[in-house]
């Protein structure tokens, strides 16, 4: 019975599209049966330093917590521990004998959802390429609005003839928000000016309201606010 239950796990990772919208509910499935799926588990994470070598940290979420992840193939693993690598735009979860690996095949994620915010995994357009990678979901509509933490590697530097040496550190940068229309690729928010071009189609209302709502590119809140507004047109 074990044997075959793996299969039919197997098998549903890699339902096609064609089948997938047919499914409404997700099959429940334990974080045991993730530890079993080879496609999710294999990404082994390398290191270039020790992590105690380098000031800051490059995670979301440090501790590994409980999540949830949910397919595109309509499959939840749930109660699986993991914790968000900003830096690596990767998802990494502990192994049962405490090892640290990263998921695989993101591609395959529809979401994940931990107790205090959810990750996406979604197109975006970056340097007018578009990019697949993990985004903090803020609004959900036929407009979705995203953010993307940053985090930067400064290098070890060494010491001068008037500083001293300093360690490798992640320092944490401004988090850049994406808004998504439909299932197109996200865009980057950007000034006032580029914001309201994002919307072709209700320009006069959107830049009507951004200047009535006093509406700040940098502010989630505000951001959320806008979205909503434009999702009611």
């Amino acid at each position: 019975m074990k044997t075959k239950k793996l299969i039919v796990l197997f098998s549903l990772l890699f339902i096609g599209f064609g089948s997938l919208y047919a499914q409404v509910d997700y099959q429940i499935s334990s974080a045991l049966d993730f530890y079993r799926q080879k496609e999710l588990t294999t990404g082994e994470f390398n290191k270039q330093l020790e992590e105690s070598d380098i000031k800051g940290s490059p995670y979301l979420n440090k501790a590994f917590e409980e999540a949830s992840i949910f397919t595109t193939t309509k499959v939840q693993f749930k109660a699986v521990p993991l914790r968000y690598n900003i830096y690596t735009d990767m998802i990494e979860f502990e192994t049962p004998d405490n090892t640290v690996a990263a998921l695989a095949a993101p591609e395959i994620v529809e979401k994940i959802e931990f107790k205090d915010f959810t990750l996406a995994y979604v197109p975006y357009m970056s340097l007018n390429k578009m990019k697949r990678g993990f985004f903090q979901v803020l609004e959900l509509g036929s407009t979705s609005l995203y953010l993307k933490p940053v985090v930067q590697f400064e290098p070890p530097q060494e010491p001068g003839a008037y500083a001293e040496a300093k360690p490798a550190e992640f320092n944490r940068k401004t988090d850049d928000f994406y808004i998504r229309f439909g299932m197109e690729a996200a865009e980057l928010v950007g000034n006032k000016k580029e914001l309201v071009l994002l919307f072709p189609d209700h320009q006069k209302e959107i830049e009507s309201f951004i200047k009535s709502k006093k509406i700040k590119t940098r502010k989630a809140e505000d951001l959320k606010e806008l979205v909503t507004y434009y999702n009611s047109l």
